[in-house]
Formats: structure tokens, sequence, C-alpha cells
């Protein structure tokens, strides 16, 4: 018995619960010095005086946390077949330490590929909130995957 999701188990307008994160000074700091070494990403002591008022985890960082929670959620249990990107991310609220972030997918279109029967193509709307219930990020993005019984 295949237990896998499937193209088949994507239907519009399905949302999956991702999970929470619960995010760290260290780890802001540590992708901040990584990937975008801005002050407000990297300096745990930033002025709360400074544009965001302290330290702040880059945009990149939420949505690598979003991934995390999607493929943790969804894809390690799905017959994925990758994808061709990301159309859109927004952050619309700063994510800070201590914030608890819990990720939701949406599935906001389905349809067979016409050039490759075997699989479907997924549009989905990924969405990272705070404790506050603030939406933090928003991701609008596509996934390749195997139909049932292909």
């Amino acid at each position: 018995m295949d237990d896998l999701l499937h193209f088949d188990d994507f239907a519009p307008g399905r949302e999956f619960a991702l999970g929470t994160w619960e995010v760290t000074a260290e780890e802001i700091v540590e992708f901040g010095l990584a990937w975008d070494p801005l002050p407000f990403h990297t300096d745990p002591d930033a002025p709360p005086d400074g544009p965001y008022g302290g330290l702040i985890a880059s945009g990149r960082h939420s949505g690598v946390i979003w991934m995390r929670l999607y493929v943790d959620a969804v894809l390690s249990r799905a017959a994925t077949l990758g994808s061709p990107g990301l159309d859109e991310i927004r952050w619309h609220v700063p994510v800070r330490p201590g914030d608890v972030l819990t990720g939701t997918a949406k599935v906001l279109e389905a349809r067979v590929s016409s050039s490759r029967p075997d699989r479907g193509i997924v549009a989905f709307e990924g969405t990272v909130v705070n404790q506050a219930g603030e939406v933090a990020t928003t991701i609008r993005g596509t996934n390749f995957l195997r139909r049932r019984g292909e």
C-alpha cells in the first residue's frame, strides 16, 4: 500500500497545518551572518531606536522556516517531483526573537500536466503567522507531484 500523498490528494482549497517553530536570537544572528549580513539581522544588541526596534530575522529566514515546516509536514510524505520555483514571497511584519511561528499551506490550483500526464501541477500559498495572529510571511509557488497509479 502506498501511503504517500499524490497529486490526487491536493484538491484546490485543501489546507495543510504545518506546525510551529520558535525563533531564537541565536538562529537569527547565525542565519543573518551567513546569508543576509545586515546589522538588524546580525547584531543581538541592535538598538531599540533602530529601523526595526531591535534584532529581526531576515525575510528569507522566515521563508526558509516555512519551507522546513512544509517539507516536514507535507513533502516528506508526498510523491513530490520537485518545483519550478516560487512566484512570490512577501514579508508583512518582522520576525523577532521569541516569536512562535505557525505555518500553513493552501492548495490554490491543481491540474494534470498536459505534456507529462503522469504528474500534476499544484499551485499553493504558504503562510507564516506569529503568536499574535499577525501574518509575517506569505509565499506562492508550484510543486510537481506524481499522480496515483502512474
